[in-house]
């Protein structure tokens, strides 16, 4: 997503300068034209050189500097920039910024960019409270720029409170998300993702191998795509997309409440969870213990939840279903697309390698009213960004 691009990363005087270093190595090795402007207060934490080892280019600090090609740098780097990103962005920085102000290299090209902006905040946490940075944050915010807000945590200077520069994961994204185009925006999408655990007792219970994989890539390339995203889960081992709504669940009747509630407000539901299809019939109180012999579990269906949302459907919503299927695939699913009052089937199969739970690829089938539509192998994002796609196409 950042292959060809060009991004220039402003670094101002703070601690967190380190973190930028990083940053830049991480920007190039995903295919991305790094230029690094630095202030003078930035060399005196890390060198020029750094920058310049790590990204192939000069760092620029100097506007006088007699080591110039023969047009005017900071416009002819502003004309060429996909994304500008000041981090760490410090206080000093954002008021010269608020203020228009053009007095080095840094905030010389900034003011000639009209790509979009980021800044990272990072100080002092009284500083960063400070009313005069908070009214020349929302200054930045009123003219389009993005505040990739700070975290908190125990700061350089002592103080533990809000500061600190975000991890350069968080900041990447950031960056994602500022170059990808918003054709989603104004659109809520409620997505299920996971597995869920349908109780025998207090200590055990039934669910699946459904890893929640595709349904947060799914989330995510509609955050970057400007949605509102509601995330409905089962129990996962993944960190929720920035900016959604978690919706945490355990059980099959927890998720079709959730999803109940959240339905009416959704353009596009997506529904990537592999709901238990049955559940105990009578779940016991206490641990069931252990006796000699064979232990008979009586089992009762869960209620179907797309087709639940299929009976419920409002005009324009899309409704998209997933079929796990080891045999008969397109039969099964296109059944099931029909029965369901579903709009899209992504139909995959647990025998084919590289597709079904916990892997990061998957191999599918998009069946809709119009046919079926065979995709070669490709990662869980990608094709969650696919879904998303034609989904799109169904609102018509």
């Amino acid at each position: 997503m950042l292959k060809g691009k060009t991004i220039l990363l402003g670094v101002s005087g703070g601690i967190a300068a380190y973190k930028a270093a990083a940053l830049a190595s991480d920007f190039v090795k995903s295919g991305a034209t790094v230029h690094v402007l630095m202030t003078q207060n930035a060399t005196q934490f890390v060198s020029p050189i750094t920058f310049e080892t790590l990204t192939g280019n000069k760092a620029l600090v100097d506007t006088f500097d007699r080591n110039f090609q023969w047009n005017v740098e900071h416009v002819a780097l502003a004309k060429r920039a996909d994304v500008f990103l000041a981090a760490p962005a410090t206080a000093n920085l954002i008021a010269k910024f608020a203020a228009g102000i053009a007095d080095d290299m840094l905030t010389t090209t900034f003011l000639a960019c009209t790509c979009p902006k980021l800044v990272a905040p990072a100080m002092n946490t009284a500083m960063y409270e400070n009313p005069i940075t908070q009214r020349n944050l929302d200054t930045l915010r009123s003219f389009g720029m993005t505040i990739v807000e700070p975290g908190a945590g125990h700061l350089a200077c002592g103080d533990d409170g809000k500061g600190r520069l975000p991890d350069p994961e968080v900041l990447k994204e950031a960056v994602i998300r500022a170059l990808t185009p918003k054709d989603m925006e104004g659109l809520h999408v409620l997505l299920t993702a996971g597995p869920t655990c349908e109780a025998i007792d207090p200590v055990r219970y039934i669910t699946n191998h459904s890893s929640g994989k595709m349904g947060y890539q799914t989330a995510l390339a509609a955050l970057r795509r400007g949605a509102k995203v509601t995330l409905i889960s089962g129990p996962v081992d993944l960190p929720c997309p920035a900016g959604a709504e978690l919706v945490p669940v355990r059980s099959a009747q927890q998720m079709l409440e959730a999803v109940l509630a959240h339905a009416e407000k959704a353009d596009i539901i997506i529904k990537t969870a592999a709901v238990a299809d049955y559940t105990p019939a009578d779940p016991a109180d206490h641990k069931v213990k252990k006796k000699d012999g064979d232990l008979s579990l009586a089992l009762k269906r869960t209620t179907d939840i797309l087709a639940t949302l299929g009976g419920l459907k409002k005009p324009g919503q899309v409704l998209v279903g997933f079929s796990m299927e080891t045999e008969d695939l397109l039969k099964n699913s296109t059944a099931k697309l029909e029965k369901k009052n579903a709009d899209m089937i992504v139909a995959n199969s647990l025998r084919t390698p590289g597709a079904g739970f916990g892997v990061d690829t998957n191999i599918v089938t998009l069946i809709t009213k119009k046919g079926a539509e065979e995709q070669p192998c490709m990662s869980k994002y990608e094709l969650g960004d696919l879904i998303l796609t034609r989904a799109m196409a169904l609102r018509g």
